[in-house]
């Protein structure tokens, strides 16, 4: 159902600028937020360490994302199985800068008995030119899936943008330039708001363009086929992130929660699921053994249900479609210690459970974490997080595994656990 405005909270911003990356607040904006509408039992008890991340020789022992199945247990939760039909309990990391990645990060990976990465992945660095894909990052994908399977780590691919595209950010991040199309609208960067790039006209004529122009919507879908067709077979690929945090256009003023809550359900609803069940037959197209997970747009993480339909997969055989939410608090990202009277665990656990569970799609929490656990509170959130996500996740990848000092550095400098961070590297 489309959901119900309460008084608003600041928009959650997320900034990756390098491998210390901080988040900065979007403090200018106000997202729309509703308490919508217990336990079960943990998946991990059902995994040992070795099938979750490190390295296995005995010789009866399979590690093969193509094998990797579902199934519905009795409290409503679908989970991720093995070939044996185990639930996997995958736990991991995002990879920022998946060209910056060595082997020695991956097997440390393992090493701490995680087995789940997510490799953010653009537009604009596959496809630089229109038709002329980039040999150069195929095989450096390749090669990263090749250490994945070397130390048992499953992936996900993820599609990513922030602010659409490289157009408006720079770099070689989101979308390419020649698949932007501003209609001639200006753009002027907030350097201390990122996020709000995103309501700037330009931006929104971008992403209009992107789910409404033929030819955009075409280039896009050979994108995806191209990649599936590259990475299909590696033993290390789970699947894909179909569109990370997706945005369309809203009509009306921004700061007022009405117009952004029902701007969030008509892309859900419309646009965005287009764009989907396009993304879908394209990957199907090349590989029919991937799994597809979908993204809500941002305001789940405030506690509003998603609108998205169901989905059908045209593979044969059961569908593999999963779910791909995020679980960031807006105040934590704005710099505040977490405050556990806030009801955030509560109204997100409660606004992304019944989708999953109407159409028995797998979970995984693609992004999620504080920008330090140094502080009483973001230790206790992320305490409380790992707790909720082992009611409703069969996967999750925190944001993001570095070593430094905040920043979202799940290490320190040293290699060691952040301050905080301990229940993430235990499990509880």
């Amino acid at each position: 159902m489309p959901p119900v405005p309460v008084p608003p909270v600041p928009v959650p911003a997320r900034v990756r600028r390098s491998a210390t990356a901080v988040r900065r607040s979007a403090t200018a904006l106000l997202l729309a937020v509703a308490a919508v509408l217990g336990t079960a039992a943990s998946p991990a008890a059902a995994s040992p360490a070795a099938d979750r991340g490190r390295p296995d020789s005995r010789p009866d022992v399979r590690f093969d994302a193509r094998e990797v199945s579902a199934r519905t247990l009795a409290d409503g939760r679908t989970v991720l199985t093995d070939h044996r039909g185990r639930p996997l309990d995958l736990r991991g990391f995002n990879l920022d800068k998946y060209d910056e990645t060595t082997e020695a990060d991956l097997r440390d990976l393992a090493d701490h008995g995680f087995g789940l990465i997510r490799i953010a992945v653009s537009w604009a660095r596959l496809e630089p030119a229109r038709g002329r894909y980039d040999r150069a990052q195929f095989a450096r994908l390749r090669q990263l899936l090749d250490w994945a399977a070397k130390y048992r780590l499953y992936a996900v691919v993820d599609f990513h943008q922030d602010v659409y595209g490289q157009y408006f950010t720079g770099g070689t991040g989101g979308a390419p330039a020649w698949a932007t199309r501003d209609d001639g609208l200006p753009f002027t960067p907030d350097p201390d708001d990122w996020f709000a790039g995103y309501f700037q006209p330009s931006v929104q004529a971008a992403f209009r363009h992107l789910y409404d122009d033929p030819d955009l919507r075409r280039a896009q879908s050979d994108l995806y086929s191209a990649v599936a067709r590259e990475l299909r077979g590696e033993r290390a690929l789970l699947g894909y992130d179909l569109f990370n945090e997706p945005f369309g256009p809203v009509h009306g003023d921004p700061a007022d929660p009405a117009v952004l809550a029902a701007a969030s359900a008509e892309l859900e609803q419309g646009r965005l699921a287009a764009m989907y069940r396009r993304l879908i037959t394209a990957v199907r197209q090349s590989d029919r053994d991937a799994w597809l997970f979908v993204e809500p747009t941002v305001l789940v993480g405030q506690g509003v249900p998603t609108a998205l339909p169901a989905f059908t997969d045209p593979r044969p055989g059961p569908d593999r479609l999963g779910y791909a939410p995020h679980f960031y608090d807006t105040a934590v990202e704005a710099g505040r210690d977490w405050d556990p009277a806030g009801g955030f665990v509560e109204d997100y656990t409660a606004a992304i459970t019944a989708y999953p569970r109407a159409h028995h799609l797998p979970v995984l929490v693609g992004e999620w974490g504080p920008p330090s656990a140094a502080t009483p509170g973001n230790a206790e959130l992320i305490r409380r997080q790992v707790a909720a996500m082992r009611t409703f996740a069969t996967a999750w990848t925190m944001w993001y595994w570095c070593r430094g000092t905040g920043g979202y550095c799940a290490l320190t400098p040293d290699g060691r656990p952040a301050p905080g961070y301990g229940p993430v590297f235990t499990g509880n």
